[in-house]
């Protein structure tokens, strides 16, 4: 149930606007998460987590101890008080394994009422159906297993076709698992063994990727980044393979501490499961028969807010609604960036739809660097693609906007670090043309739409026309000229100008 917030205001002076929040109780952490923008993909405008780890004790006491709740209660006051305070519309508060198994976890439902929270206590299957929903809220196309990792439990999610099917929630948390992984790695394998064949899960992933989900995991994948030198700080769909994940099993047998902690953006309050959630990955890998993992920034939460999404909202591309949402926000013209891709899509007509789906972000987001120093806007362009808070797009794809956004924006048709290391060169290439003819029809148009309209691209296997109409042939100045030249020079034909349209 949602909770509306108690004190109503007028509508000046409140959320309504859009933006909501959800207070996650999990098993290891809870968390406040404030959102606002688009209903697909809205904008994270806080996050805050507090680890109380409130499974902790539940294997050995079956009950929440003491400690852990006294967290929770100045985590969930705190986190009420600053919902209040930014002025939150809706605020929903969930809580997951934990909270649903404990003896005493009416204890920490009560504290939640007596400061306005009505907790919903999700079972272990709106748990895991929340898990499989949020990985398809971010990577659309995902086919394969979700295994979402708390402290208490483990969801294991069929997803496929951009649905959910087949689901479970195992007592296999990462707080719960030392006393089987303390008998050694076989103890563990086995107990991971029985609950797998009595679930009905067992061998169920091969050739299918897993899906990870929980703070201690995506950990994981953090370590294996850092360990390899990956150039870019983005964890969402991060690949590894399960002899990746045994490479850093044996890493955490053997490395220190201190070493860990030197580690950017390696949370310190996950170091000490670290060890058991590798153990455990490897041996749910073995026993579901995957290979290959992908990572998720995207989860329960995010699974919350896909669900009270409408069809047609649900089948929006993700990458594309934030695109759009960040050119309305940022850009000089927010309609610009459709039509500009209508504007050069003649040339690259017999482009793959997933090239043509990030030429089309590109086009999007050929305004962002409009605001910055002129000499940075290249970079800006690049810092954005590279590292925007973006799903439904991998590494590959982030390289190919960035290219054509540096290259719009002025940067020329050098590739700068890391892009030679996420694409290949022939792709960074066709990226190139994509930014020269961008900086093209930016050029012509001012930006604006009714050129852009009145004009038209076309090329056939020697010339690259631009067609104007009559009274438009004073737009084609010296700075567009150029462009024009530019362009047609990087597509091996010659720039020519028609101008008697009507």
């Amino acid at each position: 149930m949602a909770t509306t917030l108690l004190v109503r205001k007028p509508r000046a002076e409140t959320g309504e606007s859009g933006r909501t929040a959800i207070i996650d109780i999990g098993s290891n952490s809870i968390r406040l998460v404030v959102y606002q923008g688009s209903a697909r993909l809205p904008a994270i405008l806080f996050n805050e987590k507090v680890l109380a780890g409130l499974g902790r004790s539940l294997a050995q006491t079956g009950a929440i101890d003491p400690p852990a709740l006294a967290i929770a209660r100045v985590a969930l006051a705190r986190f009420a008080l600053l919902a209040r305070e930014m002025q939150v519309g809706e605020l929903r508060t969930v809580a997951t394994a934990a909270v649903r198994e404990a003896s005493n976890g009416q204890e920490l439902l009560d504290a939640a009422e007596q400061i306005g929270l009505q907790v919903e206590l999700l079972s272990g299957e709106e748990e895991a159906t929340a898990a499989g929903l949020g990985v398809l809220s971010g990577i659309p196309e995902a086919d394969g297993i979700v295994g979402d990792l708390g402290g208490g439990s483990l969801e294991l999610v069929r997803v496929v076709a951009g649905t959910v099917t087949d689901r479970t929630s195992l007592p296999l948390g990462v707080l719960r698992i030392g006393a089987a992984r303390a008998r050694g790695m076989q103890a563990l394998d086995r107990h991971v063994h029985e609950l797998l064949d009595k679930a009905g899960w067992l061998g169920r992933g091969a050739g299918l990727p897993l899906y990870l989900v929980g703070g201690s995991w995506r950990a994981l994948a953090r370590l294996d980044m850092h360990q390899t030198g990956y150039p870019l700080p983005v964890i969402h769909q991060y690949h590894m393979t399960d002899q990746t994940v045994a490479r850093l099993a044996r890493t955490l047998s053997h490395i220190g501490k201190a070493k860990l902690r030197a580690i950017p953006n390696l949370s310190g309050g996950r170091l000490p499961q670290l060890g058991d959630a590798v153990a455990l990955l490897s041996a749910v890998l073995r026993q579901l028969g995957s290979t290959e993992t992908i990572t998720s920034s995207f989860g329960l939460r995010e699974g919350l807010l896909f669900a009270r999404l409408t069809p047609e909202q649900r089948r929006e591309d993700p990458l594309i609604a934030a695109a759009r949402d960040e050119a309305e926000r940022s850009g000089r013209f927010p309609e610009h960036g459709d039509l500009l891709d209508d504007w050069i899509a003649p040339l690259f007509a017999g482009e793959p739809v997933a090239l043509a789906r990030l030429r089309h972000t590109a086009c999007l987001l050929a305004d962002v660097g409009w605001r910055a120093n002129p000499e940075f806007r290249a970079e800006r362009g690049l810092e954005v693609s590279l590292h925007g808070n973006w799903v439904g797009i991998d590494a590959l794809g982030r390289a190919l906007v960035g290219q054509a956004l540096f290259t719009s924006l002025g940067g020329g048709t050098d590739s700068p670090a890391p892009l030679t290391k996420l694409a290949d060169p022939a792709l960074l290439d066709q990226a190139k043309r994509w930014g020269l003819a961008m900086r093209l029809g930016q050029r012509l148009s001012g930006g604006v739409a009714a050129p852009l309209k009145r004009s038209r691209l076309a090329s056939d296997a020697t010339e690259l026309r631009l067609s104007l109409r009559g009274g438009d042939k004073a737009l084609y100045g010296e700075a567009v000229e150029r462009r024009h030249k530019a362009l047609a020079a990087a597509m091996g034909r010659e720039p020519v100008v028609v101008k008697d349209r009507p």
